[in-house]
C-alpha cells in the first residue's frame, strides 16, 4: 500500500513527465515510416524563409515543397510560413496570434519543423523585449505538444543573416549571441532535435538572393538537410 507521501511524491512525477520529460522518447531517433499507418503529414512553421519570398514559382521551389518531393509520397509536407512573423508576441506579427498558426494546429501534423526567431532580431522587437523570446516561443511548442498526434518537434537555428554582418545594428550577431543560444536552451530543457540551418547555409552567402532570405538553390539545401535530420541519414556537406 502506497502512503500518502508516496502518492504524493508519485503524482508530482507523473505530472512532471506529462509536461517535460515524456516528451522526450517520441523525438528520440529517425522517424520511420513503418511507424504510421498513413501519410506522414509534416507542418513547416516560420516566417518569410519557410514561405518562401522571393523565389521564383514558390509551390514549388521553397524548402517545404522541395521537401516534400525529396521525402516521397509516404509524406505529406505543408508550407504554415508567415511572411514578418516572429516568435516574441509584443512584435508586428507574431505567430502564435496569427491564423496561420491555428491553420497548422488544426492540420494536425504529425512532425512539426520550427523556424523562427530571424525577426525577432529586429530593433523595434529585440532590444525591449527579448526576455519574452524563450517564454513566447515556448508556447508556440506546448500547443503542439498538446496536439492528441503528439507529433515529433525539430527547432531549427534560422539561417545567417549576411546582409546586416558589421552593420551598426548587426542582425546577425544577435542571432547567433542571443536568438540562437536561447533556442538551444529551449530545445535541451524540453528533449527536442535541433537542425543547424545556421552552418549549413553558413559560407554560402549566394544561397541567399538577398542576404536573408535562401533562393531556389538555398531552399533545395535547407530541404535537404532537414530531410536527413528527419530520416536520421548523414547531414550533408558542401
Amino acid at each position: 500500500m502506497i502512503s500518502g507521501k508516496a502518492a504524493a511524491l508519485t503524482f508530482s512525477a507523473v505530472t512532471l513527465c506529462s509536461l517535460v520529460s515524456c516528451q522526450a522518447p517520441q523525438n528520440r531517433g529517425p522517424i520511420r515510416e513503418s511507424d504510421y499507418p498513413s501519410r506522414i503529414r509534416v507542418a513547416c512553421v516560420g516566417d518569410s524563409i519557410t514561405y518562401g519570398l522571393g523565389i521564383a514559382e514558390r509551390e514549388r521551389n521553397s524548402y517545404p515543397a522541395q521537401l516534400a518531393t525529396m521525402l516521397g509520397e509516404r509524406w505529406e509536407v505543408r508550407n504554415f510560413g508567415f511572411s514578418g512573423a516572429s516568435a516574441i508576441k509584443d512584435s508586428l506579427k507574431p505567430y502564435g496570434l496569427l491564423p496561420v498558426f491555428e491553420e497548422a494546429l488544426a492540420y494536425e501534423p504529425d512532425v512539426v519543423i520550427v523556424q523562427l526567431g530571424t525577426n525577432d532580431t529586429n530593433p523595434k522587437v529585440w532590444p525591449a523585449h527579448k526576455q519574452q523570446f524563450i517564454t513566447d516561443y515556448l508556447a508556440i511548442i506546448r500547443r503542439f505538444q498538446g496536439l492528441k498526434t503528439r507529433p515529433r518537434i525539430y527547432l531549427c537555428r534560422p539561417v545567417p543573416l549576411f546582409r546586416d554582418r558589421g552593420k551598426d545594428y548587426d542582425t546577425d550577431k544577435i542571432l547567433t549571441e542571443e536568438v540562437i543560444p536561447k533556442i538551444d536552451a529551449v530545445a535541451k530543457e524540453n528533449h527536442l532535435p535541433v537542425i543547424d540551418l545556421y552552418a549549413a547555409l553558413d559560407g554560402h552567402p549566394g544561397e541567399l538572393w538577398d542576404g536573408v532570405h535562401p533562393n531556389a538553390e538555398g531552399a533545395r539545401h535547407m530541404a535537404t538537410v532537414i530531410g536527413a535530420k528527419l530520416k536520421g541519414e548523414p547531414q550533408p556537406s558542401k
